[in-house]
């Protein structure tokens, strides 16, 4: 899984980069102190296997990981180049989904680009933008398929779609408000990779006060979580300054330093578990004295395209799958005593893989 982050300038988004992969990008209280991508890659916390790894005294342990990319503050102008954030903008367009940072604490200290704080405000510049970006993306793609469709008729279709969504940006849409007519139609605008058709999730940067009560009692969390659930995007609160100083915390202290601020999970956490609900993702195990590692998959894949995901030769030769729940082994002890309680099952290739299965996938080829 691939996620961007993105935002205006000194609205804590390079300091959440940094706590999220320990990578150290540069962060200071100056527009555009972040030049190039920061790319990082983190472990999915999953205290399934840890203990599944003691379960079968495993060599290994691999979780799941997610690659965040963080880009230069965005600005009014980006689209076309101001700020330095258009250059920036190609390197968002293969993630999964956009981690959009809003600045929801006040801070005389912190300069905010535009003077005061106000998220709706902040996201409405962040989005006219993206939006700015992928209307000259499609004026591309229309001049391009116009050309070709004078000899292949098929392209007009797409022509139609291309202009049509076009229009509908131009309306200040998002692309993902776009209704497609059918299914075949969706997969095309799928595949134009443009930035305003991806999930959202907004990560509300509040102080260390309004974390306790979740940014409850914080008007501009209200606001945030008002407009994410008219666009059917996640939220999720978090002090990106407490983040950082948790990075640097080994599990024990961090734990207590969580419990001591009243938490139960980190922001790390929080923003995994909106980014596979979004996404609409799961992990399934597989486990033994060589390696015991997580793999993330869709909801609703069948158990040979799961297969896949570990070697292309276990989804073309499937035969079945042997299927334990990751609580059900542990609670019997060992697999041969979950055998002997029917609790392991032989799945053919209709089964609908869940999440914290531990699979052995049986195939030959």
């Amino acid at each position: 899984m691939k996620l961007g982050i993105v935002g205006l300038p000194n609205v804590g988004k390079s300091t959440l980069f940094n706590s999220l992969t320990k990578a150290g990008a540069e962060s200071a209280n100056y527009p555009f102190c972040t030049i190039d991508p920061n790319v990082g890659v983190v472990p999915v916390p999953d205290h399934r296997l840890k203990l599944l790894g003691d379960f079968y005294h495993s060599k290994k342990v691999t979780p799941a990981v997610i690659e965040f990319v963080d880009i230069a503050g965005l600005v009014k102008g980006a689209s076309k180049g101001e700020g330095l954030g258009n250059q920036f903008l190609s390197n968002i367009r293969e993630v999964d989904a956009i981690v959009h940072v809003v600045r929801c604490f006040e801070d005389s200290n912190v300069i905010h680009v535009d003077g005061t704080v106000d998220p709706l405000r902040d996201i409405e510049t962040i989005n006219l933008e993206l939006i700015f970006s992928d209307i000259e993306i499609l004026e591309r793609r229309i001049a391009k398929t116009s050309k070709s469709a004078f000899n292949d008729k098929s392209l007009a279709k797409e022509v139609e779609t291309l202009k049509a969504v076009k229009a509908h940006l131009e309306e200040g849409q998002l692309a993902r408000s776009f209704s497609c007519k059918d299914e075949d139609e969706e997969v095309f605008v799928g595949s134009l990779n443009l930035l305003t058709w991806k999930p959202v999730i907004f990560a509300a940067n509040v102080g260390e006060d309004d974390l306790p009560d979740d940014g409850a009692s914080n008007s501009h969390v209200a606001a945030v979580r008002k407009f994410a659930a008219d666009t059917d995007s996640q939220v999720f609160v978090i002090c990106a300054q407490i983040e950082q100083e948790i990075a640097e915390l080994d599990d024990e202290e961090k734990a207590m330093f969580l419990e001591d601020l009243g938490l139960k999970e980190s922001g790390l956490e929080k923003l995994i578990a909106a980014s596979y609900s979004l996404l609409g993702l799961l992990s399934f195990l597989t486990s033994g004295e060589d390696e015991t590692r997580a793999w993330t998959i869709k909801v609703g894949t069948k158990a040979p395209q799961a297969a896949g995901k570990i070697h292309s030769d276990f989804e073309r030769g499937f035969i079945r799958a042997e299927v334990v729940n990751f609580q059900d082994l542990l609670d019997c002890g060992a697999y041969s005593a979950a055998r002997d309680k029917g609790l392991i099952r032989l799945e053919g290739k209709d089964y609908v893989v869940q999440d914290g299965d531990v699979i052995l996938f049986r195939f030959n080829v």
